[in-house]
């Protein structure tokens, strides 16, 4: 049985294959009730965001056996959504990404390292901030 990791690694491989750029996997576990990850990526006109769709579903489902539950928004949109349950792919063109930035709005969600072309560098770590000191100055 494939679990919701191997089957967003095997999405990711798909979309890398098929020259998806900024290609992201969010881990959304115990962040969310809908699903467990996000695969987000670009491609840089609508022609290659058809092939990366379609490079997807197919290798998934030759590898994992799973169909998406639904797709949203293929026909001439800038924004495909391909949902298999506990993970949740979104191929994006660069403006609507850049419109919707999901990777901002699960800001907090950890990212899964990707080794791929394509893959967007992992966001730095921030450090915690160092508490305020009083700014009052006291008398000896």
């Amino acid at each position: 049985m494939t679990t919701p990791l191997e089957l967003a690694k095997v999405a990711a491989i798909a979309a890398d294959e098929k020259k998806a750029t900024d290609i992201m996997l969010l881990d959304l576990t115990g962040q969310s009730d809908v699903c467990d990850y996000f695969l987000i990526c670009s491609a840089a006109n609508s022609h290659l965001m058809d092939a990366v769709v379609d490079g997807i579903v197919k290798k998934v489902q030759k590898n994992t056996g799973y169909k998406p539950y639904s797709t949203e928004g293929r026909a001439r949109s800038t924004w495909v959504l391909l949902d298999y349950g506990s993970v949740v792919v979104h191929v994006f063109q660069p403006e609507a990404r850049e419109f919707y930035r999901l990777e901002r709005l699960w800001g907090e969600a950890p990212h899964v390292p990707l080794n791929l072309e394509g893959a967007a560098p992992l966001p730095e770590p921030v450090e915690p901030a160092e508490p305020a000191q009083d700014q009052q100055e006291t008398e000896d």
